[in-house]
């Protein structure tokens, strides 16, 4: 039996499941249209720490390019001696946008429809129940495909947006997407708690509101914080942020202290403080 095929471990604990393949389309579409919108001038403009928008754009195509197993001028893939995972993908990803520093708007624009097309039709096949790729900052590993495939969304989301505020663009506020991003995000929650002890039934109650209005309850079991619990009565913490905050925080474009500041907590704050610790990117 091959390694896509294999049921994962229960991984109920993580919520319910979220099939973000319809997406995949959409947002290569919105990707392609904003790059091609830019002037040249905009492609050197910062647009993640270290990063210009020629180098998000590269990354993308990169994390494409990993999905299909294209090897073509890949940098070496192999973690050396002592190398943390973190540190691992953070050197594979600069060596890449490095091999790519001389390819044009044009090229970069012309490789990411190939691959993205390509990827978008891997995923829409994906068995969503089968085994996938860890996802560290879930603490998944292995992950159900359906929460590699969805993190792998917000990916491509996330470094969409980076683009957009560099070139002095807001977050794209289309709802869909926006909401399975902080669907996704979410799920970093039982993770982020993991250190953080509380009697069995202890619920944190975690809202944004606004344009993308969900509530998500993790609980205190026997053995793990869980997203999977019923809610039952008040939650022991609950905290209140709204989606701009929400996705800034999960993908450290703002840290804890300022989306506590922005943020309504009632309950108990400790643990309403300790929430707001998630990352939901590789950081």
């Amino acid at each position: 039996m091959s390694h896509q095929s294999k049921r994962v471990p229960d991984s109920s604990w993580l919520g319910k499941p979220i099939d973000t393949r319809p997406l995949f389309g959409p947002e290569l579409a919105s990707l392609l249209d904003l790059l091609r919108g830019l002037q040249r001038n905009e492609w050197s403009r910062a647009a993640a720490p270290g990063w210009t928008v020629h180098d998000v754009a590269a990354h993308i195509l990169g994390g494409y390019q990993g999905r299909l197993g294209w090897n073509t001028e890949s940098p070496q893939r192999a973690r050396v001696a002592g190398e943390s995972l973190e540190a691992f993908i953070h050197r594979v990803n600069q060596e890449w946008v490095d091999l790519h520093a001389d390819h044009s708007p044009a090229e970069l624009i012309e490789a990411l429809e190939l691959a993205g097309t390509q990827v978008t039709r891997q995923f829409e096949g994906t068995d969503l129940a089968a085994t996938g790729l860890g996802v560290s900052w879930a603490g998944a590993d292995p992950a159900p495909k359906w929460l590699d495939v969805a993190r792998e969304f917000t990916e491509y989301w996330t470094h969409r947006q980076q683009i957009r505020q560099a070139t002095g663009q807001a977050t794209d506020p289309e709802p869909n997407a926006l909401s399975a991003v902080l669907d996704i995000f979410m799920r970093a929650l039982p993770h982020t708690l993991r250190h953080t002890p509380a009697p069995a039934g202890t619920q944190l109650q975690v809202v944004i509101d606004e344009s993308a209005i969900s509530t998500w309850t993790v609980t205190a079991t026997a053995d793990r914080w869980s997203l999977a619990e019923t809610p039952t009565g008040r939650p022991t913490a609950s905290v209140r942020l709204d989606p701009e905050t929400a996705w800034r925080l999960c993908t450290r474009s703002i840290d804890p202290g300022t989306a506590l500041a922005r943020a309504r907590i009632s309950g108990e704050r400790q643990l309403a403080e300790a929430a707001c610790q998630i990352v939901s990117i590789v950081y």
